[in-house]
């Protein structure tokens, strides 16, 4: 009978060990908890440390060469892309340009079909704020590397947004970290709601086609931060915080949706408008 006791509380002590080793971890959801990149930038630290972090560098090939096929592409998709930017194409490019929160929060808000605020959704929230940082900081190898100087001001022409176009100009254009940050944002909300792929899809590819028609990125700087963007989102399927802050954000949507915290008909029809998408962006 001992042996068997023995055994029987064997069995238990692992069963607990292992429910243990299990348990998802608590995702935090407020900066104090979290911590931000730089102290006083309002930018929250991701989920991976940088050594974690997909390698730009190591995932996409080096831009354009002068005189080359891609770089007369990349000044044709210039001309095409700044052309839209008087209008609603390129009053909506400035906005996308918006990377603080809350105002970046609105961003997708349509394409999901939910309204997301850190009061009503909080984890939701956090994961767009947290993946920005793992996303856009990713680029960083290969954007240090290549010093790319943005076609503003190769063409010496202004911007959809003035105000940033000091910081622009020392910060490097290839990869663009707009482009890789909105493309995993796309990619994580469909996670979170697989059912709105299309359309969050869809405002994936428009949010990194803005920094195109705001003139600071070329088509390749775009095209090379979705690639970087889908490698970040690679990386983060194995990080438990992130996935447990996943979980959280799917209860946090049915929970949204079944209160009536949508985005605003008219203000998704409009952004639908803009951008030439179809109509299934509204909620």
């Amino acid at each position: 009978m001992r042996s068997v006791s023995f055994s029987t509380a064997g069995v238990l002590a692992a069963a607990l060990l292992a429910s243990a080793c299990t348990t998802a971890p608590k995702p935090p959801t407020t900066m104090a908890e979290v911590g931000e990149l730089r102290a006083g930038s309002g930018y929250v630290n991701g989920y991976l440390t940088r050594a974690d972090m997909a390698d730009s560098l190591a995932l996409v090939p080096p831009p354009p060469a002068e005189k080359s096929a891609r770089l007369a592409d990349d000044v044709e998709a210039y001309r095409a892309l700044t052309a839209l930017r008087n209008g609603p194409r390129g009053a909506q490019a400035a906005k996308d340009a918006v990377l603080k929160f809350p105002a970046a929060a609105d961003h997708f808000a349509c394409a999901l079909g939910v309204q997301i605020s850190e009061q009503n959704t909080p984890h939701l929230n956090m994961l767009l704020r947290r993946t920005l940082a793992d996303a856009g900081g990713a680029t960083y190898k290969a954007k240090d590397k290549y010093q790319r100087a943005r076609p503003f001001m190769v063409f010496n022409e202004p911007t959809c947004t003035p105000g940033e176009e000091a910081h622009l100009r020392k910060d490097g254009s290839y990869p663009s970290g707009h482009s890789a940050l909105g493309w995993a944002w796309a990619l994580v909300l469909t996670q979170v709601a697989p059912e709105r792929t299309d359309a969050l899809a869809q405002r994936g590819r428009a949010y990194a086609q803005s920094r195109g028609v705001c003139g600071v990125h070329w088509k390749s700087d775009i095209e090379a931060g979705r690639f970087v963007g889908s490698a970040a989102v690679a990386r983060l399927q194995s990080n438990a915080v992130f996935q447990a802050q996943l979980a959280e954000a799917k209860k946090e949507v049915a929970k949204a949706r079944a209160a009536g915290w949508v985005p605003p008909g008219p203000t998704c029809a409009a952004e639908a408008a803009a951008l030439g998408l179809s109509t299934q962006l509204a909620p």
